[in-house]
């Protein structure tokens, strides 16, 4: 007996770094914004001016950054209407026939994963001629770069018939998996 180690459970310390863990997860979720597209009091719907583009107007008082898990939000009528992401040639031409993405559940929340032009046109080709479309521009995050390193040129676009993953969950699927992990470890250590 004297040489075996008897394995204690200290429950104050796990109960702290469970709530250690639970502030990690809510302030990894503290960082997202989600922009309704219009405005608060619009929604996703062919304008009452069809010769304004009333959505890139919109799109372009809000500042978009990738770093921070932008994403907007669309609200409309999902027995009349949808939301499709699109290459910038459909976005010109109000082409539906073969969306990136098409999304008709009335209430759509878009994550922007990777900087560059997003765009986004009505399922209604008719609409879309409307100018119920919009082109949002996600800018990346530089205000993390080092003062000391050489500034080097921008990367490439990414090519146009290329779509950004379809949602973060990946991204917050790691972020919980590595709060837990660090929950698990220090636990450990505090046993031993």
């Amino acid at each position: 007996m004297a040489g075996q180690a008897i394995l204690r459970v200290d429950w104050k310390r796990l109960w702290v770094l469970g709530a250690v863990g639970v502030v990690l997860l809510m302030i990894q979720k503290g960082n997202a914004f989600q922009f309704k597209v219009g405005g608060s009091g619009g929604s996703w719907t062919v304008p009452a001016d069809p010769n304004a583009a009333i959505y890139n107007q919109w799109a372009e008082k809000h500042r978009f950054f990738r770093l921070i898990c932008m994403g907007a939000v669309f609200v409309y009528d999902e027995d009349h209407d949808a939301v499709l992401h699109v290459t910038k040639d459909d976005y010109t031409n109000c082409n539906t026939a073969a969306p990136l993405e098409k999304f008709s559940y009335g209430h759509t929340v878009f994550t922007f994963n990777q900087s560059g032009p997003y765009y986004f046109i009505s399922g209604l080709a008719v609409n879309c001629h409307k100018n119920e479309k919009l082109v949002v521009v996600v800018m990346a995050d530089r205000s993390q770069r080092n003062s000391n390193q050489p500034v080097s040129s921008p990367p490439p676009p990414p090519p146009q018939d290329s779509s950004p993953p379809k949602n973060a969950a990946s991204s917050s699927i790691a972020g919980i998996l590595g709060t837990i992990a660090a929950f698990v470890g220090s636990s450990l250590l505090s046993v031993i």
